[in-house]
């Protein structure tokens, strides 16, 4: 399994990026559930981020696009608004470990 990070790391309505072997992906944490994504918008291919670690929008309700401003639910990815709009970004399958480990699903560390 291919460790990202401690859950400690991700605090409830943040969010924070991570390289990984899947390239960089984000985490978020919303009620106590973590979701995961690739670092890339369905739009226009680029990362969401304008300043490191900064995937939500001001209110911590929704991941957004810096490029557009595109708005994507925390739960699903699907695009709520804006220009890719119905379509969604690229969930990553996590695991959360007894020790606090948020793993990569079905990865093998090398």
């Amino acid at each position: 399994m291919y460790l990202i990070c401690q859950t400690d790391d991700v605090q409830e309505r943040e969010a924070r990026g991570f390289d990984t072997p899947l390239g960089e992906i984000l985490i978020t944490q919303r009620d106590g559930s973590f979701f995961a994504y690739k670092n890339i918008c369905p739009h226009l291919q680029v990362s969401l981020e304008y300043m490191e670690d900064q995937f939500l929008d001001m209110d911590k309700e929704y991941i957004i696009c810096s490029t557009h401003g595109a708005l994507f639910n925390v739960e699903d990815g699907e695009c709520i608004w804006g220009p890719c709009q119905g379509e969604s970004l690229t969930k990553v399958d996590i695991e959360i470990h007894s020790d606090g480990g948020i793993y990569l699903q079905g990865s093998r560390e090398s």
